[in-house]
C-alpha cells in the first residue's frame, strides 16, 4: 500500500477562507504502515484502500477530509498535494496541502 515517504516528512494544510494552518507530521504505525499526525491536536491522515489519503476519524468510521482533485487509484505513496476539503459537523472548508520538508 504505502512506500518510502523520502523527504514528504511535513505537510501543512492551509484553509483558503482566512489562512489558518496546520500542520502534520510523519509517523509510522504500529502496524508499520505510515501516516500523518496534526502537531496540535491527536488528528490523522491515513491511507485506506479504498478511500485514497484521507482525514479519517475511526470512532465514527467516518472521512472528515480528502483530496479533491486527485482520485484514491492516482494517489502516491503519500497524501497529494493541492486542494482539499473538511468536514466538520454543518461546516466545510477548502484547504491546499503543501509539503514543507
Amino acid at each position: 500500500m504505502v512506500g518510502t515517504i523520502g523527504s514528504r516528512t511535513r505537510f501543512e494544510l492551509r484553509r483558503q477562507s482566512d489562512d489558518l494552518v496546520y500542520t502534520f507530521v510523519h509517523e509510522r504505525l504500529g502496524d508499520g504502515s505510515v501516516a500523518y499526525r496534526r502537531q496540535d491536536q491527536d488528528l490523522w491522515i491515513v491511507h485506506r484502500p479504498d478511500w485514497g489519503w484521507v482525514a479519517w476519524d475511526d470512532a465514527s468510521d467516518t472521512c472528515l477530509g480528502r483530496s479533491w482533485n486527485t482520485l484514491p487509484h492516482q494517489q502516491a505513496d503519500h497524501p497529494p498535494e493541492g486542494d482539499w476539503v473538511s468536514r466538520k459537523g454543518s461546516k466545510s472548508y477548502v484547504y491546499t496541502l503543501v509539503y514543507v520538508d
